[in-house]
């Protein structure tokens, strides 16, 4: 069974913390690969910030060409929405039973998943890899033997703050996959 990492995110644009992170986990945490599954409306966020949803899928296309363990995802563009985790990682293992999905949040999310749709369900069913984020201290109970905390390096870059330094005309080329650099 392929060992696979769900990794949802409105990549809003995908950057190069979103790319080394998901080579972390595939080179030290056992993932074969990792699905850059592009969101197209997180419950919890505001809609009305993201760029277009085949715009977002075809920068996180181009930014994962060339390297066969990362693969984009646009899976959930063809769910109900607004899309729930759970619903997304049921669908999933429905269409593809020959993996074993693990979903990849971080720990700003962990620290919310109680706001999530069948929280319970969801960390019993699916296993989760937490990745540590600067400023959120994660305890993971140890009846959840599902839940793991990574030792990712923390690599402090949001797709705000990419979105912000290109709205100030910011060179900003080593913080962008060289793919999408002209398309920005």
């Amino acid at each position: 069974m392929k060992q696979t990492g769900i990794y949802p995110g409105s990549f809003n644009p995908i950057h190069i913390g979103h790319l080394a992170l998901a080579n972390y986990l595939c080179e030290f945490e056992g993932l074969d690969e990792v699905w850059f599954l592009v969101t197209p409306h997180n419950p919890l966020k505001v809609k009305t910030d993201l760029m277009d949803d085949e715009f977002r899928y075809e920068l996180t296309q181009k930014a994962l060409d060339g390297y066969p363990k990362f693969k984009a995802s646009n899976f959930e563009f063809q769910l109900p929405q607004p899309s729930y985790t759970i619903q997304t990682l049921d669908a999933l293992s429905a269409a593809y039973p020959d993996h074993n999905f693990s979903l990849i949040i971080g720990a700003d999310n962990w620290l919310s998943i109680d706001k999530w749709k069948d929280p319970e369900v969801l960390v019993s069913k699916y296993h989760l890899l937490i990745y540590p984020r600067k400023g959120y201290d994660v305890k993971i109970p140890s009846k959840l033997p599902n839940v793991k905390l990574v030792q990712a390096p923390i690599i402090e870059i949001s797709s705000s703050f990419i979105r912000k330094a290109l709205e100030d005309g910011k060179d900003i080329r080593f913080f962008l996959p060289e793919a999408i650099r002209n398309m920005l």
